[in-house]
């Protein structure tokens, strides 16, 4: 079930009207969104509302016997226990095909062919999300950074909650769990920022990210050596563009519809591409999976302490499995490779640094140069389309006025005034509610009648 469709709006609205006909039964509330949410997850598998069922289950179960083991040792080993659980489902569902095909491929090399168990597995929507979740909730009881959930039920509305199921943000159970304690409360100032918000997201996704994704993006990837040096470079930017405005469209939708049920997620993305540094690009671009990265792994091994070849082995690490979390190809690997190494080179030799337009275009280019690595189907792929850029000259033939005019308003979104959408937000609350109804049924109605006929999915549902 897709966000911007007409069968997510009647689910909202019916979502919408029965959670908020509930008042101050705060129990039975919680107890429908589960139900809701599971119906949401059902459209695309019903099949895998039973793995989300048991994921959240175990998470909780486990938790409560971290909470409830007072020797230090037998605590670290539930919580391996937990976590390690929460690994094999990842592992099994994203990685084995993968990892299968290159033991075969290892084998071959030494002259032990074998016929592998080799199995169709079909990727659950939204795994890598729900299990980074419970992994945080479990690390996070054990650390006492959150109290354990009060019921089973609260950890699976944690993790099953469908503004943020399928593409995030990672909402930590410290921030969610206690909103789900309390009976939520709608202002109008509250409603006037969700629904900015869903518009904001509702125009980046169905009018930038897909005209740029079906015009010019989509084909220049899919066969890089079929064009010229004009529509590599332009389909690079334009892709830089595309996955900006699809993945915060998303956010910002599921941000905006929590908003309007009571509930308040984090924010997920600050204007990324105006970054001078990459270390500073990963404070901005998807903040719930950087911050999450920061405390559940680079941290853990060690973090910023000791000699800074140490820190540098840990960013690489870190960005190394980071890019792995992806999706299971070694361009994401070599994607996180690039992004590792570059953040130790800051961390040796930018350390007094100071910002600069000069930073923001070089950082700008590291980071086109890892969306073509991360868009490539292939590591062949990728160097037609980096040698294509220097050696096919040719007339473009899909780079148009539209194309050109798309990609700079996606980049120029970036240099807007911080917090434009609360400016907004705060605008519209002075506004009488009709015409606050009226302004967002309009700008609907009219991204409706310029975007594109159909709607792919988000490019984050794959990851």
């Amino acid at each position: 079930m897709l966000f911007p469709t007409m069968q997510f709006g009647l689910f909202f609205v019916v979502v919408y009207a029965v959670t908020w006909g509930f008042g101050r039964d705060n129990n039975a509330r919680k107890w429908f969104l589960l139900l809701a949410s599971w119906v949401f997850y059902s459209a695309w598998d019903w099949r895998f509302v039973a793995l989300l069922i048991f994921s959240g289950l175990m998470n909780w179960w486990v938790a409560d016997r971290v909470s409830r083991t007072e020797e230090r040792r037998a605590r670290i080993g539930w919580v391996a226990l937990g976590v390690t659980l929460n690994l094999v489902i990842l592992g099994f569902f994203k990685y084995y095909g993968f990892f299968v095909e290159q033991l075969g491929a290892l084998l071959l090399q030494f002259g032990w062919e074998r016929d592998l168990p080799l199995l169709e597995v079909i990727l659950p929507v939204g795994v890598s999300f729900f299990t980074f979740q419970g992994i945080s909730y479990l690390v996070d009881v054990h650390r006492g950074k959150t109290q354990p959930a009060d019921s089973a039920g609260d950890v699976l509305l944690l993790m099953s909650f469908f503004p943020h199921l399928v593409a995030g943000p990672i909402v930590r159970a410290s921030h969610l769990l206690p909103q789900f304690e309390r009976t939520p409360k709608l202002s109008k100032d509250i409603v006037c920022h969700g629904l900015v918000l869903i518009a904001w997201g509702l125009a980046k996704k169905t009018v930038i990210a897909s005209e740029l994704a079906t015009r010019i993006v989509d084909p220049v990837f899919f066969d890089p050596s079929a064009y010229g040096a004009v529509d590599l470079m332009v389909a690079a930017y334009g892709y830089a563009v595309q996955i900006y405005c699809d993945f915060s469209a998303y956010s910002d939708i599921a941000i905006g519809v929590a908003a309007l049920l009571g509930y308040r997620f984090p924010r997920n993305f600050d204007q990324p591409y105006r970054s001078w540094s990459l270390q500073e690009f990963w404070r901005r671009w998807h903040m719930s999976l950087s911050s999450w990265l920061r405390d559940y792994l680079f941290i853990p091994l060690g973090g910023s302490r000791g000699p800074v070849w140490k820190t540098c082995r840990n960013l690489l690490i870190t960005m190394l499995l980071g890019g792995l979390w992806h999706g299971a190809a070694w361009t994401f690997v070599a994607w996180g490779a690039l992004h590792g190494g570059v953040l130790a080179l800051e961390r040796l030799f930018r350390r007094n640094a100071r910002p600069g337009l000069i930073g923001v275009i070089v950082t700008f280019h590291v980071v086109l140069l890892g969306w073509i690595l991360f868009r490539s189907e292939s590591f062949a792929s990728a160097l037609t389309f980096l040698t294509g850029l220097g050696t096919q000259w040719s007339a473009p033939m899909l780079v148009t006025p539209l194309v050109v005019a798309l990609t700079f308003v996606g980049l120029a979104i970036h240099w807007l005034p911080r917090r434009s959408a609360e400016g907004v937000a705060t605008v519209l609350s002075r506004m009488p509610s009709p015409a606050v109804a009226l302004a967002f049924g309009l700008v609907v109605l009219t991204v409706e009648a310029i975007r594109p006929e159909g709607i792919a999915p988000f490019i984050y549902f794959q990851f």
